[in-house]
């Protein structure tokens, strides 16, 4: 196939792009605005790919996603703003990409009549106390990152629906992994562990995540293009699930710091205290995880370590001034 991959700068979106240059014959065509978290470097290993494209644009730029999108056989929806915290202090560009984005992409597929997936996320569901989501579970939003994410998937359900464009809806669970924004708790964490930094803990730190590899949600993803039944929608969970507190933990002993570094500070608004997906659905299609989260948080640390050159452009940047204006305190 000849895909155009939205977003494909970003964290999981260079990922999957990495993994379908190795793993398939696809063609990819990459599209991205290059936000502070979609950044060229993510894709610095495949950009003399002979079968890579990157163009930058936007994709609620109707203009620009119509000629990227010519001679495409598929479409894949990475391209948001995703950083909760973020969509609480200003939900506008929220909005902007993830609901008038999607739609644009939609139009545009709807035209020339591709398959389209939207990228989601556990977090349209809200939380759960106990057992897990499955794709009939009512979308609850907590926040406007999720609120416009569920804005997007309801907007491909329609097209499937109103138009007949075969669109699918694949939700993972928390991603983790190499080339992942340091706003996020896991590459955060392991950066300011490194560095000597105290590790911020919102509230008890007792909130519970289902960890997904970014590799495993790229090839649940690929199956759900593949095979998944149009105008579905897919939920991928992790293979395990654990409180922040004791993925800090964890991430103190890989880094060899101890556990003094660990500062609680006031919880976030309306911060859900638990997400967990069914995965049934996909995994009928053939999907299961592979990597599971002992042993891909230990290569994730590694990866960090080893990966300077990525990151300290970025603690060095715009980042630091964001760190103190949320966290009310200077990284050292």
């Amino acid at each position: 196939m000849r895909l155009l991959v939205a977003g494909g700068a970003g964290f999981i979106g260079c990922n999957f792009v990495r993994l379908r240059l190795r793993e398939t014959d696809d063609q990819i065509v990459v599209l991205d605005k290059l936000t502070y978290a979609g950044r060229e470097e993510n894709l610095d290993d495949v950009r003399d790919h002979e079968r890579f494209r990157f163009e930058r644009g936007a994709i609620e730029d109707p203009r620009v996603v119509a000629e990227v999108m010519e001679g495409c056989d598929a479409v894949v929806n990475f391209a948001a703003e995703t950083h909760v915290d973020r969509s609480i202090a200003s939900a506008g560009d929220f909005v902007t990409t993830n609901a008038r984005g999607t739609w644009v992409l939609l139009e545009a597929a709807r035209e020339r009549g591709l398959r389209y997936v939207q990228v989601s996320t556990d977090e349209v569901y809200g939380s759960i106390e106990s057992g897990s989501f499955t794709e009939s579970s009512p979308l609850r939003p907590s926040s406007p990152y999720s609120a416009t994410k569920a804005g997007g998937d309801l907007l491909a359900a329609s097209y499937f629906h109103t138009y007949g464009l075969p669109t699918v809806v694949c939700r993972g669970s928390n991603n983790y992994g190499p080339y992942q924004y340091p706003e996020k708790l896991i590459p955060l964490m392991i950066l300011n562990a490194l560095a000597g930094d105290p590790l911020p803990v919102y509230g008890d730190g007792l909130n519970v995540r289902n960890w997904l590899h970014a590799e495993d949600f790229g090839r649940a993803i690929g199956v759900v293009l593949e095979s998944g039944v149009p105008g579905d929608a897919y939920n991928v969970g992790g293979p395990d699930e654990c409180a922040n507190l004791d993925v800090v933990r964890r991430i103190l002993a890989l880094c060899g710091r101890d556990e003094s570094l660990i500062e609680f500070v006031a919880d976030r608004p309306g911060h859900d205290r638990r997400y967990s997906l069914a995965s049934e659905k996909v995994r009928a299609l053939g999907w299961s995880p592979q990597v599971r989260f002992e042993q891909g948080l230990e290569q994730t640390v590694a990866w960090y370590r080893d990966s300077s050159w990525w990151w300290e452009p970025i603690r060095s940047g715009e980042y630091r001034s964001y760190y103190a204006r949320h966290y009310g305190r200077e990284l050292g």
